[in-house]
């Protein structure tokens, strides 16, 4: 059953139609005529059509009562990142290490559940603490419920407090952050310490606006962002692709003169005294070289084939047995090293 619009002369008219079946054959039959259009619409007839019919629908009568705001507000949240990564964060032992190093804290608030929602909110959609401040109310997170955006600034804060440092030659201000990245490598390290590949890289992070205050300085811009103040992040992997820690300096930085810090702090702070650094040809220098074979570390530095007058006279025109490396790349092409 529906509205029939049939225009009559300059006048359109409505029409209550139902199909029927008649003879073998659909046909439509005219239960009533409403009117002329424009009386019919300037009327409450077809508002009291429908409210009548409505109260015999279970599906109109719950919109009705919702538009009329009768009924409490719909509201739906995810479960799924919780599912996943709530079960990871407790496994890596982050919740563990973060509450053991709060336990003689007096927050407020839970800090653990505040750096967690931060941590979820860059892994699902990433964002300021702002943005995640809001999204938290789209998803479920246990114990988060009354996490708000000030909390989640002062437990950034916490984490990068500084604090006093282990012996009094150690002139190095040490922070929050580092305390609970060596602390979560002792949790995952083997009991003997064997020796350890790690994997560092560099990228850059430019600030828009007034940003950068303090480390924000202009350098070589991976970005492609050379007229914004930037930083260089470094990050160290483990060879299960764990972070190990990471690192920021200013921005015009270069990457040859990060690689020897990154080793020194491995040693220092994490007791890695066996361990092949990997890293890309940005970190190569004579200098980083000749320091990492006087300490006896073992490394392995990428460089282009065909640019590095090195590679070609010591490595390619090289009569030794080798064995090549068949890099598989998307779209099945492949890259020989």
């Amino acid at each position: 059953m529906f509205i029939r619009v049939k225009k009559i002369g300059q006048y359109e008219y409505l029409y209550l139609v139902q199909n029927v079946r008649e003879g073998g054959r659909h046909v439509q039959k005219v239960i009533s005529t409403l009117g002329r259009r424009d009386d019919v619409e300037n009327s409450d007839l077809l508002d009291g059509l429908i409210a009548s019919a409505a109260r015999h629908s279970r599906r109109s009568i719950v919109l009705s009562r919702f538009y009329r705001g009768e009924l409490a507000e719909l509201r739906r949240r995810s479960i799924g990142p919780d599912l996943v990564f709530g079960r990871l964060w407790q496994e890596t032992g982050c919740a563990g290490i973060l509450r053991q190093h709060l336990a003689d804290r007096h927050f407020g608030f839970d800090v653990e559940r505040a750096v967690y929602l931060t941590v979820l909110h860059r892994l699902m959609v990433s964002g300021s603490d702002r943005h995640a401040a809001s999204w938290r109310e789209t998803i479920e997170v246990p114990g988060a419920d009354g996490i708000t955006l000030d909390h989640a600034y002062k437990a950034m804060a916490w984490l990068g407090e500084p604090i006093a440092p282990v012996t009094p030659d150690d002139a190095r201000e040490r922070y929050q952050a580092e305390v609970i990245e060596e602390a979560l490598y002792a949790h995952r390290r083997s009991l003997f310490g064997a020796a350890v590949v790690v994997f560092f890289d560099t990228t850059s992070l430019y600030f828009e606006g007034r940003g950068g205050a303090t480390l924000g300085q202009r350098g070589h811009s991976k970005d492609y962002r050379p007229q914004l103040n930037q930083v260089v992040l470094g990050i160290v992997l483990d060879e299960n692709d764990r972070p190990i820690t990471s690192f920021l300096w200013p921005g015009n930085t270069t990457d040859v003169t990060t690689l020897l810090p990154v080793v020194e702090r491995l040693r220092s702070r994490f007791g890695i005294n066996r361990a092949c650094v990997v890293a890309d040809r940005g970190m190569i220098s004579a200098a980083a070289i000749a320091q990492l074979e006087a300490q006896g570390i073992d490394y392995i530095l990428g460089a282009r084939e065909r640019s590095s007058k090195e590679i070609r006279e010591t490595v390619l025109k090289d009569d030794g047995v080798s064995v090549p490396l068949i890099i598989p790349r998307q779209k099945g092409a492949t890259a020989n090293s």
